[in-house]
């Protein structure tokens, strides 16, 4: 049983800093700010500098979502007309929870992904010293193996429901939302729980970690995609890749242009997705809200580290993600998170391009 350890009980405990995929090149139409925030997520941030700019929310995009209870830095991108200088307008923002730390103008709108991953600093609290050594042997497990790539909980909404939404309007046992984003959103949010099924399977069967038969495989350092062979040498060196975190098997994330694997994982997968009532037919009719990908089943934490606090019952773990991937999931499989109750918030005005929180 894993141990119990209080989670983000104070934004401090929650340190999260976005590595962008490129720089801004100084010159174009709109204008990359770099702020930290603290106690604000993405959208509430993002909202101060659209009205602080005067753009239109539609205008403005970020690369990643970012938690409320944290302090974060992140880049949003906002369409700016040349000859307009943002200084003295960002100058009048004067708050404490939001700092601005850089702004330059670059060619292109930041959109969802345009990052190369996220840097975590976390406090887990309240914990023994058996907890402690309980959690550190797990740190070691996933450092030497990884660890399952679910998508966290905040992707399928506070009621968790929003795969079940989408999955009815695919089946056709509802109308889909009017809204094209809505509509993206949701069936987003499906595609992540079938993978979420299919990653429980190969987790249950100890196959996550491996390279099998007809697994389409992900490399770590180019990202190239590359069907595993079913005998010889070539599966062998797969099977050895796998085990030295060189490349890591993929999941579905269904869609009418996702590649299939062959024998035992394109079975499974054709499993979950049979359970789910949807069809590959059904799903080619939402191309538009979906293609359809590849997923790693595992990730790999850059520069993990721990260390105990002096005198205190606490431990804290830093590490590297990539893109896509969830702290709280890393966290997940080494302790059970203990988060102070707090009231919900309403849904703000946002920019259409905001995804759920990446941490």
């Amino acid at each position: 049983m894993l141990p119990v350890a209080r989670f983000k009980e104070r934004p401090e405990d929650f340190v999260v800093d976005e590595i962008p995929a490129y720089p801004a090149s100084g010159e174009g139409d709109h204008l990359f700010v770099t702020f930290r925030k603290v106690g604000l997520n993405s959208q509430e941030a993002v909202t101060v500098l659209v009205r602080a700019l005067g753009v239109a929310p539609r205008d403005a995009g970020v690369a990643g979502m970012k938690d409320k209870v944290a302090v974060t830095t992140q880049t949003a991108s906002f369409q700016l007309p040349r000859a307009l200088d943002p200084a003295p307008l960002l100058a009048a923002i004067d708050r404490p929870d939001l700092v601005l730390l850089d702004s330059k103008r670059h060619n292109n709108k930041l959109k969802p992904g345009h990052l190369e991953g996220n840097r975590f600093s976390i406090w887990l609290r309240g914990l023994s010293a058996e907890d402690c050594s309980a959690i550190e042997l797990s740190l070691e497990r996933v450092r030497d193996f990884g660890f399952p790539n679910y998508f966290g909980a905040q992707r399928f909404g506070r009621a968790r429901d929003n795969a079940e939404r989408a999955a009815a309007f695919v089946r056709g046992d509802s109308k889909p939302p009017r809204d094209k984003h809505q509509i993206r959103f949701l069936f987003s949010a499906l595609q992540s729980e079938l993978f979420n099924r299919a990653l429980e399977l190969r987790q249950a069967d100890g196959s996550f970690t491996r390279a099998l038969a007809g697994d389409l495989a992900k490399k770590r350092d180019t990202g190239g995609l590359f069907l595993v062979p079913s005998e010889g040498p070539e599966l062998a060196d797969a099977e050895r890749r796998a085990g030295s975190l060189e490349i890591s098997a993929t999941g579905p994330m269904f869609g009418a242009s996702m590649r299939n694997p062959e024998g035992v994982p394109f079975e499974l997968e054709q499993a979950v997705l049979s359970a789910s009532g949807v069809t590959d037919e059904q799903l080619a009719r939402y191309r538009h809200a979906g293609e359809g990908t590849r997923r790693p089943l595992r990730v790999v934490a850059s520069e993990l580290v721990w260390e105990r606090a002096p005198a205190e019952d606490a431990l804290r773990v830093s590490f590297v993600l990539p893109k896509g991937s969830y702290a709280t999931t890393l966290l997940e499989s080494v302790a059970n998170l203990e988060e102070p109750r707090r009231e919900p918030v309403p849904p703000q005005e946002s920019p259409e391009n905001l995804a759920p929180p990446d941490a």
